[in-house]
């Protein structure tokens, strides 16, 4: 039977939650599985580890730690731009827009500044997952060289 290990490529059915509240932050409840190709990066840190040697049907209940998920929050990835940096978009408080710096969230605004924050919106939290193996595949040699699932739940060129 085959198991979770690097090259294969596994749809998982999960749900994030924050340990100490039990808020579910994110789910796969009512949608496609997560599909991803392990051992190529795709998923944080500690996931992929917590799954390896897991097969289908198995479920697997684990919490990472900060560092083994989005990392820990950076203060220095928290700066002051000028309002009109921004152009015709009028930045609002909880608003994530990209940059070429990558995503970030608006934390503040006032007239002459608005506050980003490049941190994950999870940084600085242990995690906890529950997640279910619901099929696992042999990855194909054009997934190995492109380093992601290909088809339904995983990247379609």
């Amino acid at each position: 039977m085959s198991e979770v290990k690097d090259n294969k490529v596994a749809s998982v059915h999960y749900t994030g939650t924050l340990p100490d509240s039990g808020e579910v932050f994110d789910s796969s409840e009512g949608r496609d599985p997560l599909t991803f190709l392990v051992g190529h990066k795709n998923m944080i840190p500690g996931f992929e580890r917590e799954l390896m040697g897991a097969k289908v049907g198995d479920k697997v209940e684990f919490t990472l730690s900060a560092e083994e998920a989005y990392g820990e929050h950076n203060p220095d990835a928290i700066q002051q731009v000028p309002t009109d940096m921004f152009g015709d978009i009028t930045p609002e408080v909880g608003m994530t827009l990209n940059s070429d710096m990558g995503p970030f969230r608006v934390t503040v605004v006032t007239a002459e500044s608005v506050t980003v924050d490049f941190n994950h919106a999870l940084a600085g939290q242990a995690l906890t997952f529950n997640v279910e193996v619901v099929e696992l595949r042999d990855a194909s040699e054009e997934e190995i060289s492109h380093g992601h699932a290909h088809g339904p739940g995983g990247q379609n060129h």
